[in-house]
């Protein structure tokens, strides 16, 4: 199997070369925001977490996550033992990196959140907050950097808005 680990020549799972995405992996993002939303949302079923607990949680749950997909990845195509070289694994590793670049903001948004007069419970929605209007920040930056319509643009962000309700509703139900 060819290397395919130069930026401009990548390759899909199967190992066949794709054209480079204007901008990057929104894929990983969007589930990222995905993801830290759930994990702010989460944590109201165990009370009020200290700042520094839950700014932990996000970034070990990003890294958490990124392993695993990196692994699913590598190993959920058979072929890929045959051929595993440690150029496949940093790309893999460095497509997978925008799940743990997406927990980020919610994480500044805890950290921040003192300096915002924010106590605990107001630090949970401000960080949710963020990591839904970052997911269809996501969403909607993908789909115009794909070339979308107006129309799908707007879709897209909307699907993505009804998903993070989902989760804040959920979040007011587990408070």
């Amino acid at each position: 199997m060819a290397d395919h680990s130069n930026a401009g020549d990548r390759a899909d799972d199967e190992g066949q070369p794709r054209p480079e995405q204007p901008g990057g992996n929104y894929t990983g993002a969007v589930y990222g925001s995905l993801l830290a939303a759930s994990v702010v949302a989460g944590t109201a079923t165990f009370g009020p977490f200290p700042r520094v607990g839950l700014v932990l949680l996000l970034l070990v749950t990003g890294l958490v996550f990124w392993a695993a997909h990196v692994y699913a990845r590598l190993v959920g195509d058979l072929a890929s033992y045959r051929h595993l070289t440690w150029a496949m694994v940093r790309r893999v590793a460095r497509d997978e990196w925008p799940i743990v670049q997406a927990a980020a903001s919610p994480a500044v948004a805890v950290a921040v959140s003192p300096l915002l007069g924010l106590g605990l419970a107001g630090t949970a929605w401000f960080a949710l907050s963020v990591a839904v209007a970052e997911q269809i920040g996501w969403a909607s930056t993908a789909a115009i950097r794909a070339g979308a319509s107006l129309r799908l643009v707007v879709i897209s962000g909307a699907v993505n808005l009804v998903l993070g309700l989902i989760i804040v509703v959920a979040k007011a139900q587990l408070h």
